[in-house]
């Protein structure tokens, strides 16, 4: 199998590499970005629905770009590398492609072009409190009232909801089956308490009380489509993490070399090496991982055993090698000043968001043994 990127792939990865340059190329740029109230630059935002990275999975109908699961991948290692804080995944490709996958035509022009050009922002709402992934069991309910659709119940946490102008709600309907719903952010009755995460990303909790609601899916049931839609949400999620991890592993060879204790440089201890090549193997175990479960989407294959081991190796060395990272920088890895402290709380959060390590470790243990 050839792993090459393609010439127009290659392009792509130039293309992201400079705009997130042109904004990320400072931690205290990124900083200064991810103290504001949105958390993330909307003049970015503006600049990627123009070249088309907000569109990269959506029909060309539709404003999109018609690409696949490699070129998502490719766009978000990128965003991993300068640990851009814009919600790519959370606000415009997952909900979109719940929408793409469940919606009628008209819906799909309606509520696609405008998330593809930059002016509207969406957010996905199915978990809820005290649910662990995978999250199957649904308690909001959606209630028709005459001619309209009223949904009433909690979901939390729900990741870039606190800018959404669509939220995509997933609700238990009078048959007893699993609903897909379009929201406006606005509707009277929507509750929206917003909170900040430890890796300044933002989020919301939502409480919906008579909330209408426009029925999505053509299909009575959507469980399979919502999973189909977390996969591609973990494996895009999974190459930013792996950008992350080859950024903060350069970032730490580099202070190796140029940091001197006892007139040598910290490279020439050897312990120090040994950690560093095991950050390396760490990186590339989970870049095998992720490749795997890239090119298996790229093939039509939505396997959940296999995003879940690449989620699992991917969640376990990101926490690993940005604890490393942090330690073998000493006292300026955990400053606020320096990148080290942010790779560590992304690549925390990546491995604890669409399933934790220990979600997805469970669930592939109860596989074993089953045909």
């Amino acid at each position: 199998m050839d792993f090459d990127l393609s010439p127009e792939q290659l392009a792509l990865r130039a293309t992201v590499r400079d705009l997130f340059a042109d904004h990320y190329d400072s931690i205290e740029q990124r900083n200064a970005v991810s103290s504001t109230d949105l958390g993330w630059s909307e003049s970015l935002w503006r600049q990627a629905a123009t070249m088309g990275l907000l569109g990269l999975p959506f029909d060309e109908e539709y404003g999109g770009m018609g690409a696949g699961p490699v070129e998502i991948s490719v766009a978000m290692e990128e965003a991993g590398r300068v640990l851009a804080p814009e919600p790519f995944v959370e606000a415009v490709y997952l909900p979109g492609m719940l929408i793409s996958r469940a919606a009628n035509p008209e819906q799909r022009k309606r509520m696609i072009a405008p998330l593809v050009a930059g002016d509207t922002r969406a957010a996905f709402a199915h978990d809820e409190p005290g649910s662990r992934w995978p999250t199957n069991r649904v308690q909001t309910q959606a209630k028709q009232d005459g001619d309209q659709v009223l949904l009433t119940g909690r979901k939390r946490p729900v990741a870039a909801a606190d800018s959404a102008d669509l939220l995509i709600v997933s609700a238990l309907t009078t048959e007893g089956t699993t609903g897909l719903y379009a929201v406006d952010a606005g509707s009277a009755g929507l509750q929206r308490h917003v909170y900040r995460t430890h890796d300044e990303r933002r989020g919301a909790e939502l409480v919906f009380d008579q909330v209408p609601a426009e029925p999505l899916a053509e299909r009575a049931e959507v469980t399979a489509l919502v999973t189909e839609g977390y996969i591609c949400a973990q494996t895009a999620q999974c190459a930013e993490a792996v950008g992350a991890m080859r950024a903060v592993l350069q970032l730490t060879v580099d202070y190796l070399k140029a940091r001197q204790q006892f007139g040598v440089p910290l490279s020439t201890f050897q312990a120090l090496t040994h950690r560093a090549a095991d950050m390396y193997e760490a990186v590339e175990l989970a870049n095998s991982l992720t490749l795997q479960a890239t090119a298996a989407l790229a093939d039509g294959i939505v396997d959940p055993v296999l995003a879940s081991r690449a989620k699992l190796q991917v969640g376990r060395a990101s926490v690993f090698v940005g604890e490393q990272a942090v330690q073998m920088h000493g006292g300026i890895g955990i400053t606020r000043e320096y990148p080290a402290s942010h790779f560590l709380s992304r690549l925390t959060a990546i491995s604890r968001t669409f399933g934790s390590t220990d979600d997805h470790l469970r669930h592939l243990a109860s596989l074993v043994g089953t045909d």
